[in-house]
């Protein structure tokens, strides 16, 4: 999907601004099982570090281990909780095959549940079931949300580095000029892995909770941010880290995590999802604690490995203290090669539950050969107050989270007394990372040409004013124009903060035409780069003289984008069209927003959509005047914003349109009285780690007698990508109504059926299923049948009977983890002459 696009940008720039990693000239290959001396079963998750190197591995959920290495080191140290370090010798050179017997390191077992290679998992009668059931019943009987108020700081660091980058790597050739990068390369505290750190984001944060009426908000108190991703819109990004890597709460049903909903361990269906084991008793933080350990039925499925850490003394309330989560190894996640949540949680003297820390580490390898990615997010939590806040104002500003105006601005000593955690010399330097690195020619321009590929503008100078694009529209083609070239851009807030200008000229080689648009925009508010950025508050004046591909509507990108000249029917209903208006647009930060737009149109007739009454007159072309007023409510909408764009990250919650235009015969040169109501809601519905339904329904009505260019025709897609909103196998302006009911449902099941299935389950597949269509009428008086007045409809359009138009659309996601193809039918209307009665269609998207 758009919305992964920007942080899948992020690591592939990263891969390949720097160079990849080369191997060194012996290689020691360790691989093996990690077992418990008592009870001679595998240990889950034991840490594996090479002494004398910085190289490690983490075993997996039944204790196997692998790693290859190209260091020297001395031996290998076998760690984990409750056991005793291990020290194993380890022939370098060559393949080791090893079996690690670790000792408890406290032998006070309360109960243990022997888990053999083969078992046969009951719940019945299990103790460990039992145990969970408990947990499940209690979970919200510590939440401090019980509490009418509820607040606390919150500390939230987010880093981003290249991974496993070691130093074997010096000597080889690709690095003869990035020597200095090894003075700033330091040590993962969790895997003893090198990292390079890239990017680092700082936020302090004051959360408020209010049980009646329940309000969460969240004031910003400080933001600090360096790294390489500057070439991406630094709002977007931190809005994009904070859905993607949100704070994990196992107390709900699902964990929302990497855009994916996974099934929580304390669900309320854990107990069919999850596979749970009473281990044993092991000191954590000083405290006997039970533990409980958990993994999922299928291990490709989207659920937790882990442990659930419950202290003795608590086994009558059942309080969790700590909480340890990975990720299957075989689980169909895309670009994930490990994941480890840690949470840490504390009593307050009233009871209530406390989250001190969330502690997130994933590494990420996007494609082979080039470096891994390792990112962290560490959250720390105090000053937890149960009092109503001194100023109750806090919890009446729009939406959910504000920024303060100095937030972005404060010195280097607020973040000394500030900050939970101190920042390591090597994270804190990225800024002299990064200046050195642009120094050398092939990082400057190699960053250069991948900022232009990702924001499509090509900036002029360091504090550009004017930028050129969108580059993806400079050369397209269409019926009309033939091969089409445009040139166009945009100034920046560096030429003015509130004073913006774009446009473009076009030329098609076929047409022998001039096209044109020019933007004037105000800004009430001030900007920092470009007039797009949220919140809009503007006015602008725009004039456009370009075709109309009637029919073609192309809600998500540009009708000359590039990627779309290439169409299975020729799209040759089109019209040139002159449009001048005036815009108002106000947006607010709780997510609704109202713009009131002036228009004034000509449609100009073509060869191919000719105006033509009944009576056989023929009109060169008419003209419309209308007002437009749009309100839109899009609580809690979280999206990526470019220059010209906006791309939602989700649509968890609804999203409401509703429009009408009116216009009067007479004023100012209109041909016709128009009245044209619109109305669509859209929503993403989750059902846990089985997938999402995505539905978009729509409804609209002309109410006048106008011409068909100003009825309703529903949005054809003529090419072969897949694109919501749209009819792929209709052609362009096949039916015309004045009224309509539309919907568009897609069921992405992310392999709930696939990852059962033996040999497929390995190809990570996801199965999508989706089912659109279009029920519409024409009154009679809108029908040029009845009327010699209004203008024949073109060859190849018609009217609508009692029949709905439908498609449906089976296909197969995650396709090389970037493809997508759907086969898609025609269920209706298929006798029609000249229509596609199905296809191949398809997308190239990221997603994990």
């Amino acid at each position: 999907m758009i919305k992964n696009i920007y942080i899948i940008s992020l690591f592939f720039v990263l891969g390949l601004i720097l160079p990849v990693k080369v191997s060194a000239q012996q290689q020691t290959t360790i691989r093996g099982v990690v077992r418990d001396s008592v009870t001679q079963e595998p240990i889950p998750y034991v840490s594996m570090f090479l002494k004398g190197s910085q190289m490690g591995v983490m075993a997996d959920e039944n204790g196997k281990f692998d790693l290859t290495v190209k260091v020297n080191f001395l031996n290998a140290v076998f760690s984990s909780l409750g056991y005793k370090d291990k020290n194993v010798f380890v022939k370098k050179g060559s393949d080791n095959e090893l079996i690690v017997d670790m000792v408890p390191s406290d032998y006070r077992i309360k109960e243990v549940v022997i888990r053999p290679k083969k078992e046969k998992y009951s719940k019945k009668n299990n103790p460990a079931v039992a145990f969970v059931n408990k947990l499940i019943d209690r979970k919200k009987q510590f939440d401090p949300k019980n509490h009418d108020y509820y607040s606390y700081e919150k500390y939230e660091k987010m880093t981003f580095a290249l991974n496993d980058f070691s130093e074997e790597q010096k000597k080889k050739w690709l690095f003869k000029k990035f020597q200095f990068i090894f003075d700033y390369v330091d040590t993962s505290e969790v895997s003893g892995k090198p990292i390079l750190t890239v990017s680092i984001k700082e936020r302090i944060v004051d959360d408020y909770y209010r049980k009646h009426p329940e309000t969460e908000k969240s004031v910003v108190t400080g933001v600090k941010r360096a790294g390489i991703d500057e070439i991406f819109s630094q709002e977007s990004i931190q809005q994009f880290c904070n859905d993607v890597f949100r704070e994990v709460d196992i107390f709900g049903n699902d964990v929302t995590l990497l855009s994916n909903r996974f099934v929580s361990p304390l669900s309320n269906i854990g107990t069919a999802f999850y596979k749970y084991y009473l281990l044993d008793t092991i000191p954590v933080n000083g405290e006997l604690c039970v533990d409980l350990g958990f993994v999922p039925f299928n291990s490709e499925s989207f659920g937790f490995t882990g442990h659930i850490y419950v202290p003795v003394a608590d086994t009558t309330d059942y309080f969790i203290k700590k909480v340890k989560l990975n990720v299957p190894k075989d689980i169909n996640l895309n670009y994930v090669e490990n994941m480890t949540i840690e949470q840490d949680f504390i009593r307050d003297r009233n009871g209530s539950r406390l989250k001190t820390k969330d502690d997130m580490i994933v590494e990420f390898k996007i494609m082979p050969a080039t470096q891994g990615l390792y990112v962290r997010r560490l959250t720390t939590y105090k000053g937890f107050d149960f009092n109503a806040p001194e100023d109750l104002t806090v919890f009446n500003f729009d939406g959910r989270e504000r920024t303060t105006d100095d937030a972005l601005v404060k010195p280097e000593a607020f973040w000394v007394d500030n900050r939970h955690v101190p920042v390591k010399q090597k994270e804190n330097s990225v800024n002299r990372l990064l200046s050195r690195l642009r120094e050398v020619p092939a990082f400057y321009y190699t960053e250069k040409v991948l900022g232009i590929l990702i924001s499509g503008y090509i900036e002029t100078g360091k504090d550009s004013k004017f930028d050129f694009g969108p580059m993806n529209t400079t050369i397209s083609a269409n019926e009309a124009e033939g091969a089409r070239f445009r040139v166009g851009g945009l100034t920046t807030a560096n030429f003015n903060p509130h004073l913006f200008m774009r446009g473009y000229a076009a030329y098609g080689t076929k047409d022998g035409k001039f096209k044109y648009s020019g933007e004037v925009e105000y800004s009430f508010n001030k900007k920092k780069y470009h007039s797009r950025e949220f919140p809009i508050h503007s006015i602008k004046l725009s004039h456009t003289y370009d075709i109309n591909q009637l029919g073609q509507h192309y809600l998500y990108t540009n009708k000359d984008n590039v990627f779309l000249s290439l169409k299975r029917k020729a799209d040759n209903k089109i019209t040139y069209q002159r449009k001048t208006q005036l815009a108002y647009l106000s947006e607010f930060n709780g997510g609704f927003s109202y713009g009131i737009n002036l228009s004034h149109e000509i449609e100009q007739a073509t060869k191919w959509v000719k105006f033509e009454t009944g009576n056989g007159t023929y009109h060169k072309d008419f003209q419309q005047a209308f007002a437009e007023v749009t309100l839109r409510y899009a609580p809690n909408e979280k999206f990526y914003q470019t220059k010209s764009n906006r791309f939602p990250i989700n649509i968890d919650a609804p999203i409401f349109t509703l429009s009408h235009k009116f216009g009067f015969k007479g004023v100012l040169g209109s041909d016709y009285n128009l009245n044209h109501t619109e109305f669509g809601v859209q929503k993403r519905f989750w059902f846990s780690a089985f997938g999402y339904f995505d539905a978009i329904l729509k409804a609209g009505k002309e109410w006048n007698k106008v011409p068909y260019p100003l009825l309703i025709i529903p949005n054809a897609n003529l090419s072969y990508t897949i694109q919501p909103e749209s009819y792929p196998l209709m052609n362009a302006m096949e039916f015309i109504n004045d009224q309509y009911v539309s919907w568009d449902l897609t069921y992405n099941a992310n392999g709930a059926l696939f990852n059962r299935i033996p040999l497929i389950k390995y190809m990570k597949l996801r199965e999508v299923v989706s089912f659109r269509g279009l029920y519409g009428s024409l009154s009679k008086k809108n029908n040029p049948m009845n009327d010699d007045s209004l203008f024949r409809f073109p060859n190849g359009s018609n009217v609508m009977d009692d029949m709905p138009y439908m498609e449906v659309g089976v296909g197969l996601d995650n396709i090389f983890t970037i493809l997508r193809l759907d086969y898609v039918w025609r269920l209706t209307y298929r006798d029609t002459p000249g229509v596609s009665k199905s296809g191949l269609r398809l997308a190239l998207h990221f997603t994990f």
